[in-house]
């Protein structure tokens, strides 16, 4: 078991909870900007669940592999959520070229953690 990827996820776990609750009730936003805030939270909480099975599954995965897909979450969720919490709340179009590398994160790290199950020495017979 990962501590460190299992703390992250709670809190980005809790972070994404009261984000939520502050733009859906203290934020003037324009609807396109409140729809991109609103994704952010959506990915950040989908995300911040799978570092918590990241962390949980690390003592079964293979090498370092498990442990890549964690950092490779997290640096998803900073790139792809805070991209457009920024862009959201500022209108700065310089971050938009980066919420398309968190995303990007994103998508690698499931694939990493897919190949740290397939490489780990769990029994799919139980």
């Amino acid at each position: 078991m990962k501590k460190h990827f299992i703390l992250h996820g709670a809190m980005f776990m809790a972070f994404g909870v009261a984000l939520g609750a502050i733009g859906s009730h203290a934020l003037s936003l324009s609807s396109d900007m409140q729809r991109l805030f609103e994704l952010g939270v959506q990915y950040q909480i989908y995300h911040a669940l799978g570092l918590l099975a990241v962390g949980l599954m690390s003592g079964y995965l293979a090498n370092r592999k498990g442990e890549l897909a964690g950092w490779l979450m997290f640096a998803g969720i900073v790139g792809f959520s805070g991209g457009l919490y920024f862009y959201a709340l500022t209108g700065n179009e310089l971050i938009r070229k980066v919420i398309p590398l968190g995303g990007s994160l994103l998508i690698l790290s499931w694939l990493v953690f897919f190949w740290a199950v397939i490489a780990s020495k769990i029994d799919s017979k139980n």
